[in-house]
């Protein structure tokens, strides 16, 4: 039960809801409905506890506080967060919240229950359940996008509850945040949720990653705070002078979006040279477009301060998908550092801040219908419900197409008589073909991109200017597939050839039974695992098959694909037999961690180390258990991990690293610097004298007095490569060392 303490902290949380409703609700009827909803809720949920020890009903009013605070949403979205547990969680039903609430909100409840079981169904065998449950989650799209809003705002909250969680749980609810949840919330325009559910990831999945680049963003801070004040006020005072009403906001980089540039373009802290951003929202005046304001303030701040062309967008003529409009430049500042500079309306920048809320919103009062005058954000939906839409769509194709769909920054190409076309990056002229009409993608031959002739296969450039030559006698083909990029496209094409072909699962069996036959192999689970493994297949030997059937997957590799792993293995022990992985190791207790050990008597370890990302000993590692009961570990941050975890949960597995290894782990890094006499002499005998460190690999080349390369080694754990990249930074002439990935 309850203490007086839990009834307090309960009132004073509603109390900050109150105020919020009181604001937001259009009049006292529906803020009359939103408290009955609370009293309803929290007599509903009366005693339970969460996992935290706190009243259950705290998270139910945090979730309507981001719901009205954060996306904007209203009286109906705030019930319908309040209520979202009930249904699920107590004896009440869904005609029981449409008796006392109505309709509308009993739909929005009912679309958040089949979601929330979804989620937390945890007798998952297979991955396709899974994609199942994300599919039930994005066809509500269709039904009312207040769901997934709402459905965000409790993600979020969980999120920041997280710690609460055992790690198996965590590990689960992190991935599914990073590979679908973090996507939405980008599409649907909700900046500020996006980047504190990335932080929250890095924050778990990176813990030692988050905390360096958090502690040099406070000394950033510290060092540069006055310099751009000193930057701000010579734009303040032309804004002045030139009458306009507006707000400066200084914003730093998130420790997220830093980590995610230094990971996937190899570059230290030290190198992001846009690490501050002064956001600049300025009233709009009737008398002129806001894009032209935009542009009148650019000019003011381009005569104050010199402008990197190549880093301006204009985000307000071309709006990103998700609706964002700004105009970005970014400018050298007076203390010699690079500065963002974003320009937007209080319109723009509502629509920046709450996403698809606030442009639903501002459409509705600007145009009395909702339906008209379609936008970046009304475009892309339409897109989803037709993927939603095709019946033929298996789940876990669905769910890589959604997927896509979510992560893809868009090329603008033009017609030949200068019509602009939208697609995502990474489109092909094929893409393009299938935009423009069906017939016209059923029919293209090639294609001709800014006057020269090429493959429909030509992936297409910003600008390219795209004219398709078609052939009565031209029809779609399975190769095609490989390389379209767009669902609609790939969808068109596979309805197309559907009933002139053989079911694709057994053409794609017959030819890797051929392919197989030739080099003196018979189709076998030990041969299937390895394929799997190499092609990386979510859903088994049938989603090979299929994937091999409609040419997907073309087997040029496959002597490649078929090499056994020992030219590849990454664990080696000096002096003793190399070391294989202990299989059948029994039942998993996932509420426990998984130890990974050696035993060097035994010649087994306990685990199979994944080649996409090469953990070593310390790395932060997840693990995942096979049919076998082998637990192959990942990388926490790596994207095959990410996948697996959103997709197939039912095996995810906590590991530890247990305190003594002795085997050495591969692992690469990178180094350059200024080219001397002597110098490899040098790296190469710090490596392997100084430190004791043997070397696999070593590729350096020189040009300009410059070297750069890549060293491969092997090390015990993370603490002997941190001590051996700290070395080698102290030899003369090295500049920079760091490791990457093996790939």
């Amino acid at each position: 039960m309850f203490t007086e303490e839990d009834y307090k902290l309960i009132e004073k949380e509603f109390d900050g809801l109150r105020v919020a409703s009181k604001r937001r609700c259009a009049d006292e009827e529906q803020y009359q409905l939103v408290l009955k909803a609370f009293d309803f809720a929290n007599e509903a949920h009366n005693g339970v506890r969460r996992r935290s020890g706190e009243p259950y009903i705290l998270h139910p009013i945090a979730v309507a506080k981001i719901v009205v605070d954060e996306i904007g949403l209203g009286c109906k979205s705030i019930c319908a967060a309040l209520l979202h547990d009930v249904v699920e969680d107590t004896d009440y039903t869904v005609e029981d919240i449409q008796r006392l609430f109505g309709e509308k909100i009993a739909s929005l409840v009912d679309g958040l229950t089949k979601i929330k079981i979804a989620l937390d169904d945890n007798s998952h065998t297979v991955s396709s359940l899974q994609a199942e449950n994300f599919k039930r989650i994005l066809l509500t799209l269709n039904d009312d996008v207040r769901i997934v809003l709402i459905k965000l705002a409790d993600r979020l909250h969980n999120l920041r509850t997280i710690q609460f969680m055992p790690e198996y749980k965590r590990d689960k609810i992190l991935s599914e945040t990073m590979y679908i949840f973090i996507p939405l919330a980008h599409r649907l325009g909700l900046y500020s949720i996006k980047s504190e559910m990335e932080n929250i990831w890095l924050q778990y999945r990176e813990p030692e990653a988050y905390k360096a680049i958090s502690d040099k963003l406070n000394s950033v801070m510290l060092e540069r705070g006055e310099s751009i004040d000193n930057f701000i006020e010579p734009v303040k005072a032309d804004l002045d002078k030139a009458g306009y009403k507006y707000t400066i906001l200084k914003r730093l980089k998130t420790p997220y979006s830093i980590w995610k540039k230094m990971y996937t373009k190899n570059i230290p802290f030290e190198e992001i040279f846009d690490i501050y951003a002064v956001r600049i929202i300025f009233e709009a005046r009737p008398e002129f477009s806001e894009r032209e304001q935009c542009w009148y303030i650019f000019s003011m701040i381009t005569n104050l301060y010199q402008y990197k062309p190549d880093r301006t967008r204009d985000w307000v003529k071309e709006p990103k998908s998700n609706g964002y409009e700004a105009l970005h430049v970014t400018v050298m500042g007076p203390g010699g550092n690079w500065i963002e500079v974003q320009i937007r309306s209080e319109r723009m920048n509502s629509i920046a801040e709450r996403g698809v809320a606030a442009h639903w919103l501002y459409k509705k009062e600007n145009t009395g219908e909702a339906a008209e005058n379609d936008t970046e954000i009304d475009r892309w939906l339409k897109q989803v419900r037709e993927i939603l839409e095709n019946p033929d769509a298996n789940a876990l194709q669905f769910l890589d197409d959604i997927h896509k769909e979510l992560v893809n920054s868009d090329i603008y190409v033009f017609t030949p008589k200068g019509k602009q076309i939208k697609l995502p990056k990474g489109s092909t002229a094929l893409d393009f073909a299938y935009e423009i009409h069906t017939e016209v993608g059923h029919h293209a031959i090639a294609a001709k991109v800014s006057q020269k002739l090429q493959p429909l296969s030509y992936v297409l450039k910003n600008g390219d200017q795209v004219e398709i030559i078609t052939s009565e006698n031209g029809s779609p083909k399975r190769e095609w597939l490989s390389f379209l990029r767009t669902s609609r496209a790939k969808d068109m094409v596979t309805d197309a050839i559907k009933d002139s072909s053989r079911d694709n699962c057994k053409v794609g069996m017959e030819i890797l039974r051929q392919k197989l036959e030739e080099r003196g192999i018979t189709i076998q689970s030990r041969v299937l695992k390895k394929l799997i493994a190499y092609y990386n297949i979510i859903g088994g030997k049938e989603a090979l098959y299929t994937k091999i059937g409609i040419g997907i997957i073309d087997l040029s590799d496959l002597d490649k694909a078929l090499k056994t792993n020992e030219e590849r293995r990454n664990v080696q022990m000096w002096g003793v037999k190399l070391l294989n992985p202990l299989r059948n190791i029994g039942k998993i207790d996932k509420k426990q961690d998984y130890i990974l050990e050696e035993d060097i008597d035994d010649g087994t370890i306990s685990f199979n180390i994944a080649e996409c990302c090469s953990p070593i000993p310390g790395d932060s590692v997840v693990g995942f258990v096979d049919e076998n009961g082998c637990v192959t570990i990942h990388k926490k941050s790596c994207p095959v991990a990410t996948n697996l975890e959103s997709t197939e949960g039912h095996r995810i597995v906590s590991v530890k690293w247990s305190k003594n290894f002795k085997m050495s782990y591969l692992t690469r890094i990178s180094i350059n610097g200024i080219d001397r006499m002597g110098i490899l002499n040098d790296i190469t005998r710090t490596i392997s004298l100084l430190l004791n460190v043997n070397i696999r690999k070593l590729l350096i080349e020189t040009h300009d007095e410059i070297f750069e390369g890549t060293i491969d080694l092997y090390v015990h754990n993370t603490e002997d490569l941190d001590r051996l990249i700290k070395t080698l930074g102290k030899i003369k002439g090295v500049e920079s060392v760091k490791r990457i990935e093996l790939k």
